[in-house]
């Protein structure tokens, strides 16, 4: 039986401590510190009233057998109630009852008497019950019904999976127990802000909201339908051959929901059936990987750590689930120049905008040497793959010459056909379609082409052909530059008018 105790937050909020004085295991007295008090009340501002509950029934508990709660009311002023507790141990030789396994390591390191342990972890998560074999994901809310998505990426309905609006108070249970599972190994507290957690919880990722953050409490908890292996993808024997062969700077992209981290976890497996040394970026950690696999989170650490780490450190690859920021991408393209293989997972709505969202943050020469293949992932299949190379050459819709420059190709990597061009011309930097539509009504064009260069040309040397998506013009080339002069705004303001490209050429 123990002495004097001092509770820290968990253990009252699960009502650990409770249930040790309701079976007589503490002797003598219960000294609560003022910062536990002040981080319950915090907690009961925002809406989550469970832990206050547990501190009355803890009360009621202690009266019921006759063991007194004395308050601590000394702190520091915005001290943190887990170093507070620590301190005070420490000082007065208190035994500390938690049910936080991190805070019970540390206090065993130094000595100190803990009582750690948990009495409500049992059975599966609550939350478990509003799933089945094909559910994605589950959105609960305050005075809502519960809702969920059924299906796969790309192909799921909205069901509603519960009949009644959800309780306020069958929500705090709902998230008192996914917290209480994290703090007792099952997954952990990923990101703690004053509105929002997010946690792992086994395998499912779990976001909850407080007001007023949110306008009510909210809980979303997704959870990954089928484990994939790259072979399930049935790709073309030409991209298999890419990953293994050359492929080190590799984009996954496409809309939410679609796939793309499923997507690269298989990816990942299959480099370490490679024989690769892999390492993840991820906030949260929600890849699921083998041990081999090394996850790091961005959450707990800096920049410059990660890059540190992982620059010494050299894997072949390392996975970066979900670039946001600009700082993610200078992560990336630091690394990925400094040798290392890099995978990035990013949310676009098509292939060329996951590229575009580099323009600016990188120098547009060097996005070839920090990306190579891009792979979008639609309604969780591999629709699209690009492959991305600099020449020289004059960008696809100028004619002139001395209007040379380099370009970024980024070409379909399974047929070879450049479909984009991306290159500066003053300060402004172009992504340009090559693959061109069937222009309609180009009779009707060719007429007002004639009025407008029939006053600098005679109109017998000019050779007006359509083509796909366009309209060229072929002139004299010794009279180009000065057609191109004098007609540009009226040739623009057809082209915006009538939605027609139309190109001068010289004629050769």
């Amino acid at each position: 039986m123990s002495e004097e105790v001092i509770p820290d937050v968990s253990s009252i909020s699960s009502g650990f401590i409770a249930d040790l004085v309701s079976a007589g295991k503490i002797g003598k007295g219960i000294i609560i510190p003022g910062a536990v008090l002040n981080a319950i009340r915090k907690s009961s501002e925002k809406g989550d009233l469970i832990p206050l509950e547990e501190l009355e029934k803890l009360k009621n508990c202690a009266e019921s057998v006759g063991i007194e709660i004395q308050v601590e009311k000394w702190e520091r002023l915005g001290e943190d109630p887990d170093e507070f507790v620590l301190r005070l141990a420490m000082e007065k030789g208190y035994t500390i009852v938690t049910s936080n396994e991190n805070l019970a390591k540390t206090a065993e390191s130094v000595g100190l008497s803990v009582i750690k342990g948990r009495t409500r972890i049992t059975g599966e998560p609550l939350f478990l019950r509003f799933f089945d074999k094909d559910t994605m994901s589950v959105h609960l809310k305050e005075g809502i019904q519960p809702r969920a998505k059924v299906g796969k990426p790309g192909r799921w309905k909205l069901i509603d999976v519960g009949k009644e609006p959800m309780s306020k108070t069958e929500l705090e249970k709902i998230i008192q127990d996914i917290h209480e599972r994290a703090e007792a190994g099952e997954g952990f507290l990923e990101v703690k802000r004053e509105g929002s957690h997010i946690l792992m919880v086994k395998d499912s990722r779990v976001i909850v909201t407080f007001p007023p953050f949110s306008d009510r409490l909210e809980v979303t908890i997704t959870k990954k339908v089928a484990e994939l292996e790259i072979e399930d993808y049935d790709l073309p024997e030409k991209l298999l051959n890419r990953f293994k062969e050359r492929a080190e700077g590799i984009l996954i992209s496409g809309a939410p929901g679609m796939g793309k981290t499923t997507f690269a976890q298989a990816l990942a497996k299959f480099y370490l059936r490679e024989n690769k040394i892999i390492k993840t970026i991820e906030s949260p950690r929600d890849l699921s990987l083998p041990k081999l696999a090394t996850e790091y989170s961005k959450t707990h650490s800096s920049s410059e750590e990660l890059h540190d780490v992982l620059l010494l450190s050299r894997p072949d690859y390392t996975f970066f689930d979900e670039m946001r920021d600009t700082e993610d991408f200078k992560i990336f393209t630091d690394l990925r120049l400094a040798g290392v293989g890099m995978v990035g997972v990013i949310h676009a709505t098509s292939p060329i905008d996951s590229i575009q969202r580099f323009i600016g943050r990188v120098e547009l020469g060097v996005i070839p040497s920090v990306i190579d293949t891009v792979i979008f992932i639609n309604n969780g299949n591999v629709e699209k793959v690009y492959d991305l190379e600099t020449s020289v050459k004059i960008p696809h819709g100028l004619t002139e010459s001395d209007l040379t420059r380099p370009v970024v190709l980024v070409r379909n990597f399974l047929d070879g056909e450049v479909e984009y061009e991306l290159y500066v011309f003053g300060e402004r930097t172009f992504v340009v379609p090559v693959k061109r539509r069937e222009v309609r009504g180009t009779q009707s064009i060719k007429p007002i082409i004639s009025r407008i260069l029939g006053k600098y040309l005679d109109m017998e040397e000019v050779e007006i052909e359509a083509g796909e998506g366009e309209v060229r013009v072929i002139v004299p080339p010794e009279r180009i530059s000065m057609v191109a002069r004098r007609t540009r705004k009226k040739l623009q303001k057809i082209e915006e008018k009538l939605g027609t490209k139309i190109v001068l050429k010289p004629r050769y």
